[in-house]
């Protein structure tokens, strides 16, 4: 089986190299079944593979499994989000119940038709990165450079977008398998293992650190192309790494480089497509045709970008907006461009998100929750935003807008998936860990500490500023869910700071148990089981479970 799993990895690889190539690429045939030693002989075909890479990271918002945002496994199930059109394999994380939350479930698994499970996929990215990382050291390939100093740049820049989506891979692992196989070699299938053992997570650590660093050095200052990341992506992801290490200096220092880059700066004024209509700044960056950097999006760190196949529809859907957009058409509402298009709500935001805006905050507008509609043009129907509403299928629940727009012709709102660009990571959420960074030093001042950091936060969207005394570590993932809800990886944040149990318990009455009088969260659901699939192949050497699970 593990062989399995080492070519089946390998030939999802050789997927991915196709789906990032041009379409007259795609076209072509290779020239031998040895695709890969043909594919990088030259920068283009490195080109190529680094493409299918940043690919591969957008797979997280599209659903290889089933009906919903794969990402969702990292925000359900916590303070912030809850599974409001419950499907089978998200049960177990919505409501911890043991018969579902195994290490059988599908999400951890695949499903029967052949999709594979979240542990898999990532090693697809790892081996993917590896292959780049490995074959670049072929000391014949050619960089296509002016002279020596071009070629090692061309090269390390193929290299470090590699590092820093291995980076990225063994980041969500850890986080939700907590000590995992540490692999930096290419699976070819001369080399597959079944002896696989469960690295610690201070190992991980560090080869991310390792990975990051290289990224930070090598990746560009600032990248105005969707297709090449810039070093502050690297250098977002060195701050929270080191917070989780418990180092907090060292997040703080790399944090300001990211916050002090004058190429990337909060939205504070109105801009593009809808600057002269009513709404508000800390939305318009989520409006079509504001995404990319050439429309003036400052804020925008990572985006993923949509590849237009014929002119009307994107090449690669997501399911933000399918995911997180209540399906009030049940309702008898039509879907329509005021209510987002087509959304299944299978997952929400939970209550106590919503009860933590002031009236007056941005984020909590019209133009950032979608909090009525209005049946057959004369009965306005209020959503739901209270705890005792939180009942499953509630189409009538309050929803993001921050996905509205994630579409390229508006005359297809009804389509399942949306197809256009989509911001994916943000420098606000920088700020918050330069801030949390400050906090953990004892530096909470309103000049340069923390408290000045999350008021940058919170006046951009007139939120009451704050004062030093208010500063705490619970205020400042209270921040995070106002202003990163249903974008930020809440479950991996709550792992690092220690707060997944007790803050889930707290505040959503699903995931605890209140609502059904089920047990709940335990301390064990901190991580999540290894897949069964992967302790079935690893027959060459006993691969532990994680505690409380079978």
């Amino acid at each position: 089986m593990i062989k399995k799993f080492s070519l089946f990895a390998l030939s999802l690889v050789g997927c991915l190299v196709f789906q990032a190539c041009s379409d007259s690429f795609l076209d072509e045939d290779a020239r031998d079944k040895n695709y890969a030693d043909n594919l990088f002989e030259d920068l283009d075909g490195f080109v190529s593979a680094k493409n299918a890479l940043l690919h591969m990271v957008r797979v997280e918002r599209s659903e290889p499994i089933q009906s919903a945002e794969l990402g969702i496994i990292w925000k359900i199930g916590t303070d912030v989000a809850w599974a409001n059109s419950e499907l089978s394999w998200s049960r177990g994380l919505n409501q911890y119940t043991a018969a579902d939350l195994t290490s059988t479930m599908q999400f951890l698994n695949g499903d029967t038709s052949g999709n594979p499970g979240i542990f898999l996929l990532l090693y697809k990215g790892i081996n993917a990165a590896n292959m780049i990382i490995n074959r670049a050291k072929n000391p014949d390939v050619d960089w296509m450079g002016a002279d020596e100093t071009e070629n090692r740049a061309n090269r390390n820049l193929m290299v470090a977008h590699a590092h820093l989506v291995r980076a990225w891979c063994y980041r969500h692992l850890a986080y939700t398998f907590g000590p995992v196989p540490i692999s930096t070699e290419e699976i070819t299938g001369s080399n597959y293992r079944d002896d696989w053992t469960r690295d610690p997570v201070e190992d991980i650590q560090e080869l991310m650190e390792e990975d990051l660093l290289f990224a930070a050095e090598w990746l560009p200052v600032y990248s105005g192309k969707v297709e090449i990341l810039s070093r502050a992506v690297a250098q977002h992801y060195l701050a929270e790494l080191y917070l989780w290490m418990n180092r907090p200096s060292d997040a703080e220092k790399y944090a300001r480089l990211v916050v002090d880059n004058p190429n990337y700066k909060l939205i504070t004024e109105r801009y593009g497509v809808n600057r002269n209509e009513p709404g508000c700044p800390f939305m318009d960056q989520f409006l079509d045709g504001n995404i990319l950097p050439g429309n003036g999006n400052t804020e925008a760190l990572w985006v993923f970008p949509n590849t237009p196949v014929d002119g009307t529809q994107g090449q690669y859907g997501n399911s933000m907006r399918r995911s997180w957009i209540s399906a009030y058409h049940n309702l008898g509402i039509p879907i329509t461009p005021q209510y987002g298009g087509r959304g299944l709500g299978r997952a929400s935001i939970t209550a106590w998100v919503f009860s933590l805006y002031e009236e007056q905050d941005d984020r909590f507008s019209e133009y950032a929750i979608h909090k009525a509609y209005v049946v057959n043009d004369k009965i306005t129907l209020p959503c739901d935003m209270d705890a005792g509403s939180m009942t499953s299928n509630n189409h009538k629940w309050a929803s993001t807008r921050k996905w509205d727009w994630t579409f390229e012709d508006s005359d297809r709102w009804g389509e399942l998936y949306a197809y256009g660009h989509q911001t994916y990571l943000r420098i606000a959420d920088t700020y918050l860990l330069l801030a949390e960074a400050l906090h953990l030093q004892g530096k909470n001042s309103e000049s340069d500490g923390a408290a000045y950091y999350l008021n940058l936060i919170r006046t951009r969207s007139n939120a009451t500023p704050i004062t030093v005394g208010e500063v705490s570590l619970d205020f400042i993932l209270d921040e995070r869910a106002r202003e990163l809800v249903t974008e930020e990886h809440r479950r991996e944040t709550l792992v690092r700071t220690g707060k997944l149990v007790e803050r889930t318990r707290k505040y959503n009455p699903i995931a605890s148990g209140e609502r059904d009088g089920g047990a709940g969260i335990q301390d064990h659901h901190v991580l999540l089981p290894i897949p069964q699939i992967i302790m079935d192949a690893n027959v060459g050497h006993r691969m532990e479970q994680n505690e409380g699970y079978q």
